[in-house]
């Protein structure tokens, strides 16, 4: 069980773990021996997220989710596979989390006087460089 919060945390059998051969130098280790791991969370089908909690998940993971509803986290940072797979799983815990807090409500302010007279005053100003852009008169 991967423990998010108090309330939260993700039952063993919604994660699967696979562990693959990892990219980049390493020499013998790396073609021998499989440490990257490919952890794979059934978001859209958890019983442990609620349904605000899963839709801000989907944005905060972006190209991780898959049109299944699966959340895929990959890591091939150390040599050790047992690292690795602490390392996914902290991912994980950390995405959610984020998702688990709801955003603040933006509360509406109105402009500032200064900053609408800095606005018509930039208006004007663009406004007068365009004039310039007229037909040039040849007689005078």
């Amino acid at each position: 069980m991967l423990r998010i919060d108090d309330k939260t945390a993700i039952q063993d059998w919604e994660i699967t773990e696979q562990f693959v051969r990892s990219s980049g130098p390493g020499g013998q280790n790396v073609n021998k021996v499989a440490t990257a791991v490919e952890l794979r969370f059934e978001a859209a089908t958890s019983p442990s997220l609620t349904g605000p909690v899963k839709t801000r998940l989907k944005r905060l993971a972006g190209r991780r989710w898959t049109n299944e509803g699966a959340l895929i986290i990959q890591c091939d940072e150390t040599r050790s596979q047992a690292r690795n797979r602490e390392i996914a799983r902290e991912r994980l815990a950390e995405l959610v989390r984020k998702a688990l807090k709801p955003p603040k409500r933006r509360i509406p302010t109105r402009p500032t006087l200064g900053s609408k007279k800095r606005r018509l005053k930039a208006k004007k100003e663009r406004g007068e460089v365009k004039a310039l852009r007229g037909k040039v008169d040849p007689e005078t």
